[in-house]
């Protein structure tokens, strides 16, 4: 298992300055791995609360989580919401004896509690899966192909990498939906969330699931938001401001990970995956993926108007205005899209991201670049400040 150091150091980094970090991601994504580097799982600091001899532990929590002392990890956190007011004491004695890292699924619920009952004590540490930088430039196609999920992408074989993530989304069907409140049989849920795979990379609409399902509207929009809350789908707002032009207003829909997409859809190879109607799609998804990894930026849009311009990415990021266009092209060139999307959004750059070699600039503030570059982890090379700017 890959130790993710940058991760790590996120979390070391969030414990020395945060009262209490929460580590969320979608299961099996590696926290109780990271977390048991920090913490031994067989410390007395530490509970697994699927662990009937930690919940047995936790029988009266404050008196046993106030004896402890440096750090403690609580994993599973959001099986017992009612710690969350005992950590709101604990974390509130002077001088602090300890600091707590909680793991748990994404949840709404998991969000709301915490932020209702840590507010200004809680920092969150958000985990996915590997990224490429993580798994290096020669796993580029095994890493699109087979997802960022640690145990899919380094499975010994393409059977067994298919085999873990079909076995996945079966447990988020029968176990994590339902405990959110999706009421929908089983087979239902994977009727949907293939629905949701055919619509990646598209502009969403409600209306045709409902009608698939033999359901509400707003129960579409209720179980689509579940499935983000779990950070297995991603909702990619419109962009709106006070221009001329006439813009799109529906999120576009994509499926975070790859590898998840690619079984939904019936890709078991890198054959499938080319041949593929969704193969461009699924590479724009991926490329987003792996730019907001590396980004981390404070608000991202994608930008669509009636008229047909359009940009894939829109950033903010430390007050920059940046632009992300992805093409699967032997060499992008300058497109008109790529102008009125410079002058309308005031871009401080746009960089072109495709999976050639080398990079190579298209005009001024507009840069291509291999797909490649993310792996250095390096985000400020893939939005040079320009020489206008530097002045």
């Amino acid at each position: 298992m890959l130790q993710r150091p940058k991760v790590l150091m996120r979390i070391r980094r969030g414990l020395r300055r945060s009262r209490v970090v929460a580590l969320l991601g979608p299961r099996q994504v590696g926290k109780t791995t990271l977390a048991r580097l920090i913490v031994s799982p067989g410390s007395p600091n530490y509970y697994d609360l699927e662990d009937p001899i930690s919940l047995a532990r936790l029988a009266e929590p404050m008196t046993e989580l106030a004896r402890l002392r440096g750090i403690v990890v609580i994993d599973e956190v959001q099986r017992r919401p009612d710690l969350f007011p005992v950590l709101r004491v604990l974390a509130d004695r002077t001088p602090l004896p300890a600091r707590f890292l909680v793991l748990g699924s994404a949840s709404p619920a998991l969000l709301r509690q915490s932020s209702e009952s840590l507010a200004g004590r809680l920092e969150t540490v958000t985990l996915s899966g590997l990224d490429l930088g993580e798994v290096g430039v020669h796993a580029l196609d095994r890493h699109w192909l087979r997802g960022g999920f640690p145990l899919a992408f380094l499975a010994g074989s393409e059977r067994d990498s298919l085999s873990w993530r079909r076995q996945l989304i079966q447990s988020f069907i029968e176990r994590d939906l339902p405990q959110l409140g999706m009421s929908l049989p089983a087979a239902a849920v994977l009727r949907f969330w293939t629905m949701l795979a055919h619509y990646h990379g598209q502009l969403w609409n409600a209306a045709e699931p409902a009608r698939s399902l033999g359901i509400s509207e707003p129960s579409v929009r209720r179980y689509l938001d579940m499935l983000t809350g779990l950070f297995l789908i991603r909702q990619l707002p419109p962009w709106h401001e006070n221009l001329a032009k006439r813009q799109v207003k529906a999120p576009k829909v994509y499926v975070r990970d790859t590898g998840v997409l690619h079984q939904l859809l019936g890709i078991r190879t890198e054959g499938d995956l080319l041949a593929h109607p969704k193969c461009g799609a699924s590479w724009e998804g991926y490329v987003i993926e792996e730019t907001l990894k590396l980004v981390q930026p404070e608000e991202a849009y994608f930008w669509r108007t009636h008229t047909g311009a359009e940009l894939d990415l829109f950033l903010l990021k430390d007050g920059r205005r940046l632009g992300v266009e992805v093409k699967r092209a032997d060499a992008p060139t300058l497109a008109a899209s790529m102008r009125i999307a410079l002058a309308d959004l005031k871009l401080d750059h746009l960089t072109v991201l495709y999976p050639g070699e080398r990079s190579y600039t298209l005009a001024e503030r507009v840069t291509v670049m291999p797909l490649t570059a993310i792996a250095e982890g390096n985000a400020g090379a893939l939005f040079p400040v320009s020489r206008k700017k530097r002045r």
